[in-house]
């Protein structure tokens, strides 16, 4: 302390000294903060864009389809065959199929295959002819859809069961079941 000082005196001086250190980390967090408010923006708009890109890539490969299926569409159903018309229907299916696949989608829609929940929605059960064929995929009611590995829609399919005491009058739990 200086001889000239009085304590009053320093108590001001380091009082202003104190102030814009204080205030330093209140205005880091502010740039800080304000820094991250403008990054998430950004970044949501740049995945806006890249989702809105992807779709009309996706549009861009399905409209020659589209457009042979609305020629299918306005023709006079006198002038061509059924046969013709199935044909046509028929390419224009293929047609798809080809630029779903190139986009990475695929059919869930296989028989005799285990029964996957997180791939299937059973919708009823069936007798199962051999204990093999227990939980397995009897027939798809519905395809199902995957793109990528996410799984767009599940195939809503019958599940085959094996019972093994057909005909014995069981009627109750079995040993497995009983716990």
């Amino acid at each position: 302390m200086r001889a000239d000082a009085t304590p009053v005196a320093d108590l001001a001086s380091e009082a202003a000294v104190a102030a814009p250190a204080e205030m330093v980390p209140k205005d880091t967090y502010l740039r800080l903060a304000a820094e991250y408010d403008n990054f998430r923006k950004r970044t949501l708009k740049e995945r806006t864009e890249v989702w809105s890109k992807a779709q009309a890539d996706l549009v861009q490969r399905l409209v020659d389809a589209l457009d042979d299926l609305a020629r299918f569409a306005h023709i006079e159903p006198s002038a061509e065959t059924a046969k013709t018309i199935h044909e046509g229907v028929d390419l224009v299916e293929r047609k798809i199929w080809k630029e779903l696949e190139a986009a990475g989608v695929r059919r869930v829609d296989q028989v005799g295959v285990p029964f996957d929940p997180n791939l299937h929605e059973a919708v009823t059960t069936a007798p199962a002819s051999a204990p093999e064929e227990d939980h397995t995929v009897g027939a798809v009611l519905q395809a199902g859809y995957q793109l990528g590995g996410a799984l767009i829609r599940p195939a809503r399919v019958t599940v085959l069961t094996w019972q093994s005491d057909r005909g014995t009058g069981g009627g109750g739990a079995s040993e497995g079941e009983r716990g």
